[in-house]
């Protein structure tokens, strides 16, 4: 519970950072952070699965770079369902999903699994 709740807490901390680096990608506080970082979660849980197979005969044809489309779409939608976090276009969308995917894959190597 403990690692999970530190995880938490990082992505948080990742979403008000990717904010402060990538116009277009507002995030008002901690708390619309932590709220994000939860429905992120969530987000990925149910729909990105269901999203992945849907578009697998894109992913194949992009050598699976069309998942970079599906985890900014994944930032988006948890951008209209948090208030206090707003995405605004589709570039603002890809670059803050890659970005918090590659701080996020840090922050994991270096805490460990959850």
């Amino acid at each position: 519970m403990v690692a999970f709740l530190v995880h938490l807490f990082f992505t948080a901390a990742l979403l008000l950072l990717v904010a402060h680096l990538v116009r277009g990608v507002e995030v008002e506080g901690w708390g619309s952070a932590i709220l994000g970082a939860i429905m992120l979660g969530l987000v990925n849980a149910f729909v990105r699965p269901v999203m992945v197979l849907l578009t697998l005969p894109f992913t194949i044809l992009s050598f699976g770079l069309f998942l970079l489309v599906i985890n900014a779409f994944m930032l988006w939608m948890v951008s209209v369902l948090v208030p206090g976090i707003r995405i605004h276009g589709f570039a603002s969308a890809l670059l803050g999903s890659l970005l918090l995917t590659l701080l996020n894959m840090g922050v994991a190597s270096l805490l460990g699994p959850v």
